[in-house]
């Protein structure tokens, strides 16, 4: 391999699979995805998640050691980010501060805790540095847009930067143009729908899917809080029941009993009314998300970046496109690409086409410093 090339490993935890990859700069090389048995993942229910890091680590050093690969061949270990407090967008050296702040889990429980943890440990191994890009705390937002309409109740700070970040960056690429001088609507379609506003190389504004914004295919979104809250105090629920019910079974799966789209078009396609009339409230309420970021921009945008899984969709894009092109051209990017979103943070720490940040925990403005 060339000196000038860099050889980065990517590690993306889930809740019952962990995916990573090798990459020789930005191409992959060799990419797996081990998936966890149920009687695997028995043995850690009702324990903290850092618990399976041993039992994760192992199985990628020994399908890496199988595939032949040296971990002393490495550059650098990325790691998808985990539940942190607010910070600055940007690739964050994994330090002492944050891996103590990930085992305290203050923020709560996710797989995503493991991408740093899992990360060091290897890098520590390969005599490398580890590092995390983007995690799902990056909160650029200025302070109004940190409130909502009780003081009890601040906004909530977590949306899906990593991808959001890199398909705007992509497209700046595509264009010739700094990332900085653009103004964006990007939305991620998946299990939650986010929208976020870039202006000036920042997200200025988005929203947290868990929270509020359109439904997704299983999550609920925003929903009427007089209702909700007659919901907590009717006995019918236990809280966690109630948080499944929206977090994990709300959208479409509410609705249709399904989190698969293709089968919603399917139904769609075979008469089914009450299907279409679901699909196309999702549709609607993307579109009411998009303007409202349009909204945060004044009405000056460059472009809308529609992606993530459900982005393959022709019908949805064909609706979205009718209903928000008014505002701007729409580009759709489906899926996405977390590896390779990590790999490209990292590569810009390498190439010193930016500084590495570091880790210093609360607050957000004094959360991050360049190094």
């Amino acid at each position: 391999m060339p000196a000038a090339d860099f050889r980065v490993l990517a590690i993306n935890p889930g809740s019952s699979s962990t995916k990573f990859g090798v990459f020789v700069n930005e191409n992959p090389e060799w990419v797996r995805t081990v998936r966890y048995s149920e009687e695997e993942m028995e043995a850690f229910r009702g324990r903290p998640v850092l618990d399976q890091e041993e039992f994760r680590r192992r199985l990628i050093e020994a399908q890496l050691s199988e595939a032949g690969y040296d971990l002393k061949s490495l550059n650098a270990v990325a790691g998808r980010g985990g539940l942190l407090p607010r910070l600055v967008s940007g690739t964050f050296r994994v330090n002492e501060a944050m891996l103590n702040e990930l085992r305290l889990a203050r923020r709560g429980e996710h797989a995503s805790n493991l991408g740093a943890i899992l990360a060091h440990g290897i890098a520590r191994k390969a005599g490398v540095e580890s590092y995390i890009v983007d995690p799902v705390s990056v909160d650029e937002r200025p302070e109004r847009a940190r409130l909502s309409g009780s003081a009890l109740l601040p906004r909530p700070s977590l949306h899906h930067a990593l991808n959001t970040k890199a398909i705007a960056k992509r497209y700046a690429r595509e264009q010739g143009v700094p990332y900085s001088q653009l103004r964006l609507i990007v939305v991620h379609l998946a299990s939650g729908i986010c929208a976020t506003a870039h202006e000036g190389g920042k997200t200025i504004e988005y929203n947290d899917s868990r929270e509020e914004g359109p439904f997704g295919y299983e999550r609920a979104g925003s929903v009427p809080f007089a209702g909700l809250i007659k919901l907590c105090f009717s006995g019918k629920y236990t809280e966690q029941q109630l948080d499944d019910r929206l977090a994990r079974e709300g959208g479409l799966y509410s609705y249709l009993g399904t989190k698969d789209l293709e089968k919603v078009e399917q139904r769609i396609a075979a008469g089914d009314a009450y299907a279409r009339l679901i699909f196309e409230t999702m549709v609607y309420q993307i579109a009411q998300q998009i303007g409202a970021m349009a909204a945060v921009l004044k009405g000056w945008v460059d472009a809308v970046l529609i992606t993530g899984g459900m982005a393959y969709s022709q019908e949805l894009a064909r609706q979205l496109r009718e209903a928000v092109e008014w505002i701007a051209p729409m580009h759709v990017y489906p899926g996405e690409d977390e590896l390779k979103a990590l790999v490209e943070g990292v590569l810009r720490v390498l190439r010193q086409e930016e500084p590495a940040l570091e880790f210093m925990g609360e607050p957000a403005a004094d959360s991050a410093t360049a190094s």
